[in-house]
């Protein structure tokens, strides 16, 4: 039986993936506007966003919110249970025709995530996690993969798209990993990138420059479902460090050796806006 806030975030994510559904029929038809420098936001990221805001909050007035589009706006910023949202991530490839998006929800109870939806509407394809409990693709327990030999892995990753100023540490990560693996994938969407490799369809992953809600729902897949995740260093504070390296627990290894030297930031970095950080790893309820 599913935890009942993980079934409530599911709600939620079927409900938006309905909206993008529908208006992925008609591409031409949304409306796209920039936020900044190749970071694109539709309308119907915003009808998606609102919608799984109004279900979580019908169902638990008093929780926080945190959403890629209105932020903090909505909830009880006091209350330790936060839900984090991205209603689509992967807008670039959505407002392209390009079939690799999904809607990402977590939750997050005294800074511990601890419920996970990763729901992919162009293949019906549904990716849950409660904290202690492993993780499911439409019902049925995933596993991160087997192999143990970085050479053997397939690798995804993500391109620096906002601040261009990091493209040139990027290209030198992509060299180095290029050099020690069997491939290396850009699909264009994080959260569901995270969610392939713990279903073992990708070895490990690591991109810069993301914000919490495209990691937090993806983070929990993978370790409930045996990975690890961290920054480049391996440290497991990541959520709002801009940095996420994540794998099964050998291709993990390998991959902070080469990219350790490569990390933007040292020590966890508090979010500027709540002062919150949030973990994988500190003791919470791991029922919440």
């Amino acid at each position: 039986m599913q935890h009942p806030m993980l079934n409530i975030a599911v709600k939620a994510a079927r409900r938006a993936g309905h909206i993008i559904s529908r208006a992925s029929l008609d591409i031409d038809t949304v409306k796209v506007s920039k936020k900044q420098h190749n970071d694109f936001v539709t309308e119907v990221d915003k009808a998606a966003e609102q919608a799984i805001i109004e279900v979580l909050l019908l169902a638990y007035p008093d929780h926080a919110i945190l959403a890629e589009e209105s932020g903090e706006e909505h909830g009880n910023s006091g209350s330790e249970y936060q839900w984090i949202i991205d209603p689509l991530d992967g807008t670039t490839n959505f407002i392209h025709g390009l079939p690799y998006y999904c809607t990402s929800i977590a939750l997050a109870h005294k800074g511990v995530v601890s419920q996970a939806v990763v729901y992919d509407p162009t293949r019906n394809e549904l990716f849950t996690a409660s904290r202690g409990r492993g993780a499911f693709l439409d019902g049925k327990r995933i596993r991160v993969s087997r192999r143990d030999r970085l050479a053997d892995g397939l690798i995804g990753t993500g391109f620096p798209f906002r601040d261009l100023q990091g493209v040139d540490n990027y290209l030198k990560m992509f060299g180095t990993m290029t050099e020690h693996c069997a491939g290396i994938r850009r699909p264009g969407a994080a959260a569901l990138d995270l969610a392939n490799v713990a279903a073992g369809r990708m070895d490990g992953f690591f991109e810069q420059g993301l914000n919490p809600w495209d990691m937090a729902a993806g983070s929990l897949l993978i370790t409930e479902a045996g990975g690890l995740v961290g920054n480049y260093t391996g440290e497991s504070n990541f959520l709002f460090e801009g940095e996420i390296l994540a794998g099964n627990p050998k291709i993990y290894a390998s991959m902070v050796k080469l990219l350790d030297a490569y990390s933007l930031t040292k020590r966890p970095t508090p979010s500027a806006k709540s002062g919150k950080t949030l973990s994988l790893n500190a003791e919470a309820d791991p029922q919440a």
